[in-house]
Formats: C-alpha cells, sequence, structure tokens
C-alpha cells in the first residue's frame, strides 16, 4: 500500500469515523464480530470506515439503503481483508444491492455448439473488475448459524479473481506452498463430491459442488461463520484457508467459549 493510500484511509478513520452506536449495533448482530479482540475490532473498524469511504454502496430495484445497512455489508467485507490490506479491492469501486434476488441474463454454447440464452435467480455476483451485486433479504440472513453468508462469499470470489478467473485459486502469499493448496482443496472437492452424490448430510451448502470456484467461496463463507464444522470436516482447507486469511476463528471461537463459561 502506497503513502496516499495509507493517508486516505487515515484521514477517513478521523472525519469519518464509525459512529459508536452504529458500531455495537454490528457486532452485536454478527456474533462471528463479537470473537475479535479489541484491536481486530478496532482495526475492522477503521478499514470498513475506509472502505465506506472509497466504495459506492447504493441501493437498486427500489431499495433505499441506509448508514447502518451499508455498514453491515462494509464491515463483513472488510473482515476477509483484516489482516491483508484494503488494496485487495482496488480494482472496483461500486456495491449495488436488490431488494431480494435479482435475475441475470446470460449465454453458454453447449458440446454441440447450440448457444442457449439462460435468465435465472441470483443472490449475488462479483464481477471481474466490476461491481458486487447483493440480495439485500441474502445479505440480511448472515449469522444464521448454517454458514451461510452471502456477502463474505462474493467478497471471496473478488479476492479470487486478483490473478485471473474466479478458479478457486486466489493468489496466495510468499511462503504459503502452492502444492499444498492444491491438495487440500482437490481432496476435499472430491470428497464433497462423494457425499453430495451420497446425500449425507452436511452443514456446507451443496452449492460448493458447482465448481472449485464456488468451493472456494462457499468454505470461506463457513470458514468465517462456522469455523468449528470447517475443521471438523476438512482440516487441510481449514490451515489454508487461515493461512490465506491470516486469521484462526476457530481459536477466536474456543477462547470467546472459555471466557463465557469460566
Amino acid at each position: 500500500m502506497g503513502w496516499f493510500s495509507r493517508w486516505r484511509r487515515a484521514r477517513a478513520a478521523r472525519q469519518s469515523p464509525v459512529d459508536d452506536r452504529a458500531w455495537a449495533a454490528v457486532v452485536l448482530r454478527l456474533s462471528f464480530l463479537r470473537t475479535l479482540p479489541a484491536a481486530d475490532q478496532n482495526r475492522l473498524r477503521d478499514l470498513s470506515a475506509a472502505f465506506l469511504d472509497e466504495k459506492s454502496i447504493h441501493g437498486a430495484g427500489g431499495l433505499e439503503l441506509d448508514d447502518a445497512m451499508r455498514l453491515l455489508i462494509a464491515a463483513q467485507a472488510c473482515l476477509l481483508v483484516l489482516h491483508l490490506d484494503l488494496d485487495y479491492y482496488d480494482d472496483w469501486v461500486e456495491v449495488i444491492v436488490y431488494p431480494d434476488e435479482f435475475i441475470v441474463e446470460h449465454e453458454y454454447t453447449d458440446e454441440d455448439g447450440v448457444v442457449h440464452r439462460v435468465r435465472e435467480p441470483r443472490s449475488g455476483e462479483a464481477w471481474d473488475r466490476g461491481p458486487v451485486v447483493l440480495s439485500w433479504v441474502d445479505a440480511e440472513a448472515a449469522d444464521g448459524g448454517d454458514g451461510y453468508n452471502v456477502v463474505i462469499h462474493e467478497f471471496a470470489h473478488k479476492l479470487d479473481l486478483r490473478n485471473g478467473d474466479a478458479d478457486g485459486y486466489p493468489p496466495l502469499h510468499a511462503g504459503m506452498s502452492r502444492q499444498d493448496w492444491t491438495d487440500a482443496f482437490s481432496a476435499a472437492y472430491a470428497d464433497f463430491e462423494r457425499r453430495i452424490e451420497a446425500w449425507e448430510d452436511t452443514l456446507i451448502d451443496d452449492y460448493a459442488a458447482e465448481d472449485p470456484g464456488e468451493f472456494f467461496a462457499v468454505l470461506s463463507e463457513v470458514f468465517f461463520e462456522r469455523p468449528d464444522a470447517l475443521h471438523h470436516d476438512y482440516p487441510g482447507v481449514y490451515r489454508q484457508l487461515a493461512l490465506f486469511y491470516r486469521q484462526d476463528p476457530l481459536t477466536r471461537l474456543r477462547a470467546a467459549g472459555a471466557a463465557v463459561s469460566a
């Protein structure tokens, strides 16, 4: 991050800080923020202020967003880069929020060369160097105990897109092993496909089996919302995500549980 970015974000935190009551409401709303240590909560608050300064978050389809709704989105988006850098989101500027699922039209060519035009509803979408699009109904469903989080999902796609396609292989940090990442995710993906075909119960959304890019995004949701479940099912993937996000939500969750029971 350059000096200008540092200066601008520090200025945003000073001149347009997140209101105490507004921040307390977001932390109260999202249990996975309450497990953050105080220093991390303060950092996330400043990152959220900078995010709101740099990005446009506006409603579409008749939805009127207020500051509380924008902050709820910003805080979750910034959670992914809490120990990375807001520059991971530097190649786009807009978040569009619809009241509910929105219709997307796209084309694909089948193996016989026939072009199909499809209209389908979606709860979220992330465009390469373009906006993040969200359904507010789905965004409000965050922290429901099932690991589902459309904001985390779409912003994980944004990180994945940093080095090309959303293929489940985001730009890894120096010191991370490409082979370890590939081995952990490939084995987990194969096992998850087997479990889906066998109709085995799992907290992880079936949509994760769509392709490796969706697998990364869905498991990122579970990593932050239900780290205990992800670690139980796929500890190798958990370790890789902990290295990538430079966070350990499971340790935070256990520490919070120990504090409550003490």
